[in-house]
């Protein structure tokens, strides 16, 4: 049956990956950390500190959106979109990889912005205009889903903006050649009808996509999808159980088949106190677990 955990360390686990049966690795959007959780307890049972490999001159956080396993390699995704303020930041602006145990591998590569905005597909989405907004405005610029595709490549997803009211995705060639300096190579853009919704994350599983989508700026509007990835595969949405008020932001498989849906609970912390202002022990975020056979009875639907 589906049952929800809340592990504790973080209230926003922005992206996760699963390192087998027994543990998974998560980042949040207000530290350069990595914890590695099992699923049987609530405090981590380590973590990394990677804010000296992540370190640039403006400082502060990464605000890290999306992982992906590829080729034995975790790669992450900052967002790339300005701070609160509008203000841009090189920290932001970083795709990076590590070993399946959080060490970080190569050089971080913080020139992606830089290749989408010479991307002759991007073009009608004037991202460079996108880039200089806050990320939750209209219009603004937050990468947030990241996803290993079948051929060696990753699929970037977009929160915001939404083009035309559809969801953004980018294919990212094989990544390998960034960690020693070289350059993205980008594919053809595609648009994805999520009902008004961007990519908070998304996964490949049993030759398909699934999709945490989410409002573009502030809201409740959640849902899950799975989508074929081919061009003109419409995306279906999936009724899945799941307790009230749950904030999906990131999502992954284990190797049981086992969904876990994982809550950006920043705005649910025990007496509304604002999660910055929590001791770090206290910090926490729910974990839904769905069976095989309960997300894919909704699938079949």
């Amino acid at each position: 049956m589906a049952h929800t955990i809340t592990h504790r360390g973080i209230c926003d686990a922005s992206a996760a990956v699963a390192l087998d049966d027994e543990r998974f690795i998560a980042a949040d959007d207000e530290s350069n950390v990595l914890r590695i959780y099992r699923y049987d307890a609530p405090t981590p049972a380590e973590q990394r500190d990677l804010s000296a490999f992540l370190a640039t001159a403006d400082g502060g956080e990464a605000d890290i959106e999306g992982a992906a396993e590829l080729a034995g390699r975790i790669w992450w995704i900052a967002s790339h979109g300005c701070n609160k303020a509008g203000e841009p930041s090189a920290t932001r602006r970083q795709l990076f990889a590590t070993d399946r145990d959080g060490r970080p591998l190569g050089v971080p590569y913080r020139r992606l912005l830089d290749d989408m905005l010479a991307h002759p597909p991007l073009a009608p989405f004037d991202l460079a205009m996108a880039a200089r907004l806050a990320p939750k405005e209209p219009g603004g610029l937050c990468i947030e889903g990241l996803a290993a595709t079948p051929a060696g490549a990753l699929l970037v997803g977009l929160r915001n903006p939404i083009p035309f009211g559809w969801a953004l995705l980018l294919p990212l060639a094989d990544p390998a050649p960034l960690l020693d300096g070289g350059r993205a190579v980008l594919g053809a853009s595609m648009l994805l009808d999520l009902g008004g919704r961007g990519i908070r994350a998304i996964e490949w599983h049993d030759d398909t996509y699934y999709i945490a989508a989410g409002p573009p700026g502030a809201g409740d509007d959640h849902a899950l999808y799975r989508w074929g990835g081919r061009v003109g595969d419409v995306p279906v949405r999936l009724d899945v159980p799941g307790p009230a008020g749950l904030h999906p932001e990131s999502l992954f498989f284990d190797g049981a088949g086992t969904l876990h849906v994982l809550s950006d609970d920043g705005k649910a912390q025990p007496g509304g106190v604002k999660c910055k202002k929590l001791p770090v022990e206290q910090r926490t975020f729910r974990r839904l677990a769905l069976t095989r056979d309960e997300w894919q009875r909704q699938s079949d639907v």
